[in-house]
Parts: structure tokens; sequence; C-alpha cells
């Protein structure tokens, strides 16, 4: 996977290496064709999966413009978070360019609810999310974690968390030809008992973390950035999806296209991240 500048207003696009030549993908919400495990885009000619964690990456360093160039049907899993993503991403360096950047802004509290999932769009002049998850394991149990995005605040809170799975699942998935990069070097694993992972966790709470940075990987499939306060309850890919096409689908009842130069961000997340001097914020 090469990442690539592009001019103001292109957007994310994926450009895809395929047996018949390279094939644009363009993330939309319909043009999701797969949810097991991972996010997949695609269309008739090409698909690339495992988006999402890259496009949070994308979201949370606040780049529009970048042309994605992927050999291969999915994007590299690397250590199963956006740290690696983020700390290329540095190193290379962002440019600023000389258009003001458009979101899309919930305009109206949306509640969207199926099947003991949950997320509640509301406006905001920033990205909020408030995520709740709730697993019948003893090392997890219920975790809420509240969280307000800017570059900082994701280099440091969110993209080191990595994502998990249990070892029972793991098993089933290999055993049935799936999952098979899956490894203890690409994902927290958990048997009845506590984590695998001689290196334990990141943070306590990583596993409530890394549902958000899925999150904001699956709701950058959107022809805008989003900014509103989500507070999400027990989602998963598959739901994500859902309320982004439901978002998209009625969008003039819910949002507003605006110039990002017309408002200011604000913060109410308590316990803004505050790094030691000479501390990078990938580390």
């Amino acid at each position: 996977m090469v990442l690539k500048p592009a001019p103001a207003d292109t957007g994310v696009i994926f450009s895809l290496l395929t047996k018949s030549g390279r094939q644009v993908v363009v993330p939309e919400p319909g043009r999701v064709v797969g949810t097991g495990l991972a996010t997949t885009l695609g269309t008739e000619r090409a698909k690339v999966s495992t988006v999402e964690h890259l496009l949070a990456a994308l979201v949370g360093l606040e780049i529009d413009n970048v042309l994605v160039e992927v050999d291969g049907e999915e994007i590299p899993i690397l250590d199963g978070s956006a740290s690696v993503y983020v700390y290329l991403i540095n190193s290379a360096g962002i440019r600023v360019l000389d258009r003001p950047r458009e979101v899309a802004k919930i305009k109206r509290t949306l509640v969207f609810e199926q099947e003991g999932k949950r997320v509640v769009a509301k406006p905001y002049n920033g990205l909020r999310i408030d995520y709740h998850i709730s697993f019948p394991h003893p090392q997890i149990g219920t975790q809420d974690f509240c969280f307000e995005s800017t570059p900082l605040t994701f280099s440091h809170r969110i993209a080191r968390a990595r994502t998990f799975g249990f070892m029972k699942d793991v098993e089933w998935l290999q055993k049935n030809g799936l999952a098979l990069g899956g490894s203890l070097e690409n994902a927290v694993v958990f048997d009845d008992y506590g984590v695998v992972n001689p290196e334990g966790l990141r943070f306590a709470d990583e596993m409530v973390r890394h549902k958000i940075l899925d999150f904001m990987g699956d709701i950058a499939v959107g022809s805008h950035r989003l900014w509103g306060h989500f507070e999400v309850s027990c989602s998963g890919h598959d739901f994500n999806n859902r309320f982004m096409r439901y978002l998209f689908d009625n969008q003039s009842e819910y949002l507003d296209f605006v110039a990002l130069k017309d408002l200011a961000s604000v913060s109410t997340c308590p316990d803004p991240v505050l790094l030691p001097a000479g501390v990078p914020a990938w580390a």
C-alpha cells in the first residue's frame, strides 16, 4: 500500500491493482460490500478489505485528500491498530491546502436502534464519540469511553488500541479457512480467563477504545467528514454501515453541509490529554 498526496476536493480514493489493471473505488456507504470481521469496500470489478483502521487514521489526523494505492485485496493489518499509519503519515508530513474543509454536520437528533445496538447522533461542532460496550468476560465486562477527536487526542488515546477477539472464535474461524493471518501480533486475544498476549493490554480499556477506532473508520465512508456527537452502544461494522446508509439516504433531514471556516469546534469530554514534553503523540 502507498499513500500519495491528492489535490483539494479529491477526497479519499482507493486505486486497486487487479488482474485487469487498476480499478478505482471511492468510499460510500453503499459501496461497503462486506462487514464480517472487517469493513470491505468494493464495486463489481474490485474490492478491498480491512479499510477501517486506515480510514480512522485519516479521520483522526484530519486528512481529507489522499490517493491510496493497494496491490492486493486487503489493507495491511499491521499490529491491529492505527498506530503505524499515524507514525508513517506524521513522518511523511501533512500539507495544508488552500481550500476550506467542508463537513457534514448533524443538524437534528437521530436515534438509530436495532436488535440491542444503538447509535444516537446529535448536533455538535466537532467529532465526539461516547461509546459503551458490554461483554460477558471477566477482563472486559462493561466499558465506557468519552472521546473528543483531534489529531493529538486520536494519536495518543485511540490509535494504539488493537482489535480483539476470543480464542474459541479464532480457532473456529481458522478451521473454516478464515482469519488465517490472525495472530497475537495483530490482535488482542482472550481465553476464558484473561489476555493470552504475553505483553498484556496497552490500556485497561483497550477494547472500548478500539471500538471507537472502528467506528471512526466506518463513518468515514460518507461523502464528507462527519461532525456530531455520537452515543454508540454495542455496535459493530455491520450496524455502523446500516447507520451510515440510513443517515445519507436521509441526508436532507439530518445533515447540513458547511464550510469548516464558518464553525468553531468545542470540547466537552472530561480528562483532556496532556503529553509530557518530548513524547511523540504516537508513542
